[in-house]
């Protein structure tokens, strides 16, 4: 599979060394959207890549899947366009608690018949969360993020401090780099007005944990997950990039595990 790329940032770096240096069979990189070719040309010489600017360019490029792994603002104004052509694999998903550009979306996907696929980024958990959702029989699901005090507020603080207590569409909107694993428990699940979120601010912790509770018809379930920043770029989930290769993996295995 042929895979092309918009941003040329930390995931990106992340994505071509784990691809094209690994030669990971069956997977390849092969084009990358990015503004300024020249700030990012060495890519072309390290990785063996091609460097667009254009975007039509880009997607009529020798790719099968396009990647985004820049920002929000890159997902509202490019993500409309890049759906009619081809599948993508989306990580910055706080773009959809923009409701006019899920519908927008949604009704591009299923006019092209081509997929937005969401890996679970920081998280974990999605697929228990969708199949005890199947009948539509959960009644909560709540999300409380802790984070290094300085990493949300400007403010010097002895102990932990919550900063946000609300619905996932409040929460990114008041912390756009924050929350975006709010957005993507909420898809899978109750929506984002349904799913609640607590974020704290905490002196005492130099790593992200998020802690995902859910309850149904079902039963209960509660999991957390204690994220490293990615080597090369502390403010970057590690797990975040993995979900990426993760979710490209699986779709060329000829067996796929949960869903």
């Amino acid at each position: 599979m042929n895979i092309g790329v918009i941003g040329a940032g930390a995931i990106a770096t992340f994505l071509l060394k784990e691809i094209n240096q690994s030669q990971h069979e069956n997977l390849r990189i092969k084009s990358i959207l990015v503004r300024n070719k020249e700030k990012y040309g060495v890519l072309e010489s390290n990785f063996g890549v091609k460097l667009f600017t254009d975007l039509n360019a880009f997607l009529d490029s020798e790719i099968d899947i396009v990647v985004e792994a820049a920002n929000i603002h890159a997902v509202k104004t490019l993500l409309p366009s890049v759906i009619k052509k081809k599948d993508v694999v989306l990580i910055s998903v706080g773009a959809l608690a923009d409701e006019a550009l899920l519908t927008e979306l949604s009704n591009l996907v299923k006019e092209y018949k081509n997929a937005i696929h969401l890996p679970s980024g920081a998280i974990g958990g999605l697929d228990l969360l969708q199949n005890a959702n199947a009948l539509g029989k959960v009644s909560s699901v709540s999300l409380t993020t802790r984070k290094p005090a300085s990493s949300l507020i400007n403010e010097d603080i002895n102990e932990a401090k919550v900063v946000f207590e609300g619905n996932a569409i409040d929460a990114i909107k008041q912390f756009p780099k924050n929350v975006n694993v709010s957005i993507v428990l909420a898809l899978a699940g109750v929506g984002i007005e349904k799913t609640t979120v607590c974020l704290v601010a905490d002196p005492h912790i130099e790593k992200n944990i998020h802690q995902v509770d859910i309850k149904g018809e079902f039963g209960e379930a509660t999991f957390s997950i204690t994220n490293l920043p990615l080597p090369d770029n502390p403010k970057t989930s590690y797990l975040a990039a993995m979900s990426i290769l993760g979710t490209l993996k699986r779709m060329n295995n000829s067996i796929r595990i949960g869903g």
